[in-house]
């Protein structure tokens, strides 16, 4: 295994000939997927890999300077595919991994047929003329939290962000994951996802997108989904759920591993 492998936790699974790569957000790691894998692995071969700063990676490697923006993280995607001579793939992005995904597509298009997005968004803080669905001081209020009392934030934060049963074992997985994480990385990783603005770079995206969202999520505002499909270089396809959260391929599997399936089979008609 080579050394952005084993970096990233990179594990494939499948025989099939079309590669999927499968790409978590904030918060959790690889094993966000674990509902949605049994359905691909008969017919492709499946990509995983841990974002750098998730908790199951060496936080040894945890390069702040890279990672303060989102082009680091695409870089790594890149190097992925590479050090796996994957020539084509289509790229499943949740949340942040989403817009990660969206910038590996501009510096590299040929590798990507297509990109699913899950509970993306290009900008979270409302702009005039955009509605993300924070104000600069929800976003302060955020940080301030993470930095006081971590463990705290976490046990706060889990069961809002995956929506639903508190004592669900979605909000158990995710508070598992989030609190894997070191807490001066989450800081940092946190204020590079929230402060980001990915209004200039989505027109650039000319793979073609699918685009899922939940009808609730804490995160994205629905609006957010649309903005998206209107803006975005190449086709588009948005499809609102009727899943809760920010996390519905966790929380909500029987609603959305349909949807995903349905549109990692299908290509948009042009």
């Amino acid at each position: 295994m080579g050394i952005v492998a084993e970096a990233h936790n990179v594990r494939v699974l499948g025989s099939g000939q079309q590669v999927i790569v499968l790409a978590h957000g904030f918060g959790s790691d690889q094993s966000v997927w674990k509902h949605l894998v049994p359905h691909l692995v008969d017919d492709y071969r499946v990509v995983m890999y841990d974002n750098m700063g998730a908790g199951t990676t060496n936080p040894e490697y945890f390069d702040f300077e890279r990672y303060s923006t989102l082009e680091g993280y695409a870089y790594d995607v890149l190097a992925i595919l590479e050090e796996f001579q994957v020539e084509s793939c289509i790229f499943v992005g949740h949340s942040v991994s989403a817009m990660i995904g969206a910038i590996a597509a501009v510096m590299r298009p040929e590798l990507f047929s297509k990109l699913v997005m899950i509970a993306a968004s290009p900008r979270y803080l409302n702009d005039t003329d955009y509605y993300g669905g924070f104000e600069e001081e929800d976003l302060q209020q955020l940080f301030e939290a993470i930095r006081s009392n971590y463990k705290a934030w976490c046990a706060g934060f889990a069961p809002l962000a995956v929506g639903g049963d508190m004592d669900s074992v979605a909000v158990q997985e995710f508070s598992r994951t989030l609190f894997n994480m070191r807490p001066d990385i989450a800081l940092s990783v946190a204020q590079t996802i929230f402060q980001s603005d990915m209004r200039q770079i989505i027109g650039m995206v000319t793979v073609p997108c699918h685009i899922l969202q939940s009808v609730k999520d804490l995160a994205v505002p629905v609006v957010v989904s649309e903005y998206l499909h209107q803006n975005l270089g190449g086709v588009s396809i948005v499809e609102v759920m009727s899943s809760d959260g920010h996390l519905p391929q966790l929380s909500s599997p029987d609603i959305v591993i349909p949807v995903l399936l349905r549109h990692i089979t299908h290509d948009i008609a042009t």
